[in-house]
């Protein structure tokens, strides 16, 4: 489950993609967050929402947010006060229509995090879905290791998989060593 910091991070991520690219649909905006949480985790060992994704055909998926937005998809709704979802009709047919409501508040990234969400925003600004996925589902990326490579459809798609081979050891000790912290900071439960 998402702490409330994640799940701020991520409302916010979701209000600054909506607000700085084009053409955002629920596709669409999977593939941003899979890109931003996963090369974070690459550089850093930790993802920037918290979220966990699974391989489906059309790429990588937070599987907890689709469950939310799918409610979504037939009624329209405010989503905490930031973002407005709706459908829009399509030649392709219905798409869930994100627009920005309130401001972005920076305070809860990292310089990091904010220079991924700016090259994101900017590289896919006028992608649309189509090349959303194609762009996830480059060879070597996590989605295809997992979905083509090792055949596990809607398999969850491990962030170590983001690791070139050669780091894998150093960042897992590196996780292991942030996620002992974490526990011991959390107390018993």
């Amino acid at each position: 489950m998402l702490t409330n910091h994640d799940r701020q991070k991520l409302v916010e991520a979701v209000l600054y993609f909506a607000t700085n690219v084009k053409k955002l649909g629920k596709v669409k905006l999977f593939k941003l967050l899979y890109f931003l949480d996963f090369e974070h985790f690459r550089d850093t060992g930790r993802s920037v929402t918290g979220m966990d994704y699974v391989a489906w055909k059309m790429g990588p998926v937070p599987e907890a947010l689709h469950g939310e937005l799918s409610a979504l998809d037939t009624a329209a709704g405010e989503w905490f006060g930031k973002v407005e979802f709706g459908s829009l009709q399509t030649k392709s047919g219905p798409m869930l229509r994100i627009k920005p409501l309130g401001e972005f508040d920076a305070r809860f990234f990292t310089k990091r995090e904010l220079r991924i969400l700016e090259r994101l925003a900017t590289e896919f600004k006028n992608s649309d879905a189509t090349e959303m996925i194609e762009a996830t589902h480059l060879e070597n990326l996590p989605w295809n290791q997992v979905y083509v490579k090792e055949g596990k459809k809607r398999g969850r798609i491990p962030y170590e998989y983001a690791l070139r081979k050669q780091e894998a050891a150093e960042m897992k000790s590196v996780v292991n060593e942030r996620s002992d912290l974490i526990a011991a900071l959390k107390g018993p439960r």
